[in-house]
């Protein structure tokens, strides 16, 4: 999983930046973008909790950081060194950042 992330700091240096639509078309068309959307705006997020059996919800999102999750991209890599490449490419590798985080192996 990719989150897609804001940043604080993003790379000053506007040259060669990745159109967004040619890296969803390359990485749709070679199968290791299974799946990806932008989210709604923070302002749109709900957070819910349970403590001592008490729904407690809140509007926006849980942390109060200035980095946001904005969207994410479910990918299918052989490794963990193909997904930084895949992740390397995409626009906000410069803008913002790209969380890779892989699934758990659940027991059952």
């Amino acid at each position: 999983m990719m989150f897609v992330c804001t940043d604080a700091e993003p790379d000053p240096d506007p040259e060669n930046r990745p159109d967004i639509d040619v890296w969803v078309s390359e990485n749709d068309a070679s199968g290791r973008r299974l799946q990806g959307s932008a989210l709604a705006p923070e302002s749109a997020a709900t957070t819910v909790r349970v403590r001592q059996g008490q729904l407690l919800l809140s509007d926006g999102p849980f942390a109060e950081t200035q980095e946001v999750i904005v969207g994410f991209d479910l990918l299918e890599c052989a490794d963990l060194d193909e997904a930084i490449e895949v992740a390397r490419a995409h626009p906000m590798a410069r803008e913002g950042r790209l969380e890779l985080r892989p699934f758990a192996e659940l027991e059952r």
